[in-house]
């Protein structure tokens, strides 16, 4: 019987070690494109005693600590955002269903959703900005009603200027038009997130960046977590990991700014996937509020969105037989945070490369493969 656990137990060892080399080869195969000058990859597993970090830094070389690099993690930020509606809603400060004029002043709900010349902006409740079914427009990417440039476009081309959440308000009032009536579609928009942000600040008393520390970074002792531009990090002295739109830097950019509640945060692998841990155990809000975040619509083949958190079904992305899931989130900056719960595993990560979200998803699928195939 010994010698039998011991055989058992050398070949599991032996699938790990086998696991950890393929996966590292797939990790530099992506990490190694024309493109890609930074990328970070934490897989992490317990029972199946997986604990992989890996860096590729083209000019740095590799570096130790990989797990305590910051990087940007661009949409990844809406899931804290939501969580932190959540808290509210769980010490009885707010509900899912409230329409948000009654946490908003007039200044940002007047005229703030006007479709067709009927005005639908007191129909908006926190559910709406929560899942993208408000209609609102996109202030970082939809198209302008005169085809000035949007606000993406306008990052690069005043990289100092400081924007405000309701400079942002009302660039989407004054240029854009509402997609469709609250409730009737799904239009995925950062200006919800501010809207969102702005509620957080207005109903706890504090910054949005005061309340993810006093919240969700000191109690899950997210020490290397922040927002950018706004707060710094509790214990952390390591600069933040490049990311890249082609060939430009965007990390030092002051106009970055312009994303806050929807894709503000900077974080570390370390720091993301304890968070997600303690998401899933209930350990930050009630399981109850957790369940109600997870009522998913259609957003797109294979993907479906809660209250700012993403569901993906490998099967009907891949057309394949898969029964694979992902719950989590990603972020335009090829950033992701996923959680597989059939094969227990989280998977976190950056290409740190605007172009390269697509690459981002293929190789977090690859990797599920080989521990799949373990």
């Amino acid at each position: 019987m010994k010698h039998l656990i011991q055989l058992i137990f050398f070949l599991f060892t032996l699938q790990v070690c086998l696991a950890q080399e393929e996966i590292d080869s797939i990790f530099n195969q992506y990490s190694s494109a024309k493109n890609i000058n930074n990328a970070i990859l934490k897989v992490y597993s317990k029972s199946k005693n997986l604990d992989i970090s890996l860096h590729k830094n083209k000019t740095a070389g590799n570096l130790i600590d990989v797990e305590h690099q910051p990087f940007y993690t661009a949409s990844i930020t809406k899931m804290f955002t939501a969580v932190a509606i959540g808290i509210l809603k769980d010490e009885n400060k707010l509900k899912f269903e409230d329409i948000i004029a009654q946490y908003l002043p007039d200044s940002i709900m007047n005229n703030l959703h006007v479709l067709g010349k009927k005005d639908y902006s007191k129909d908006l409740t926190i559910a709406h900005l929560l899942q993208h079914t408000s209609g609102l427009p996109d202030y970082f990417t939809d198209q302008t009603k005169d085809e000035s440039p949007n606000i993406i476009n306008q990052i690069l081309m005043d990289t100092n200027k400081l924007w405000s959440a309701e400079e942002m308000i009302q660039f989407t009032k004054e240029k854009m038009t509402p997609h469709f009536v609250p409730g009737t579609g799904y239009h995925y928009t950062d200006t919800e997130y501010v809207l969102l942000a702005l509620i957080i600040e207005n109903v706890s008393g504090i910054t949005l960046d005061e309340f993810f520390t006093q919240h969700i970074f000191q109690p899950l002792k997210m020490n290397e977590s922040y927002v950018n531009l706004k707060s710094s990090p509790i214990d952390n002295e390591l600069p933040i990991d490049k990311f890249y739109a082609s060939q430009y830097e965007l990390s030092s950019l002051k106009s970055l700014s312009a994303d806050w509640g929807g894709g503000g945060l900077v974080s570390t692998a370390h720091d993301l996937i304890t968070f997600l841990k303690a998401f899933n155990n209930d350990e930050i809000i009630k399981k109850e509020t957790r369940l109600a975040m997870q009522n998913w619509v259609y957003e797109t083949k294979g993907m479906e969105y809660g209250f700012g958190i993403r569901k993906v079904s490998i099967d009907e992305l891949t057309d394949t037989e898969s029964d694979i899931q992902l719950i989590g989130h990603s972020g335009a900056t090829a950033s992701f945070l996923w959680y597989c719960p059939q094969l227990d595993t989280y998977i976190c990560g950056t290409l740190n490369q605007l172009e390269a979200s697509k690459s981002a998803m293929i190789l977090v699928y690859d990797i599920l493969k080989i521990i799949e195939n373990k």
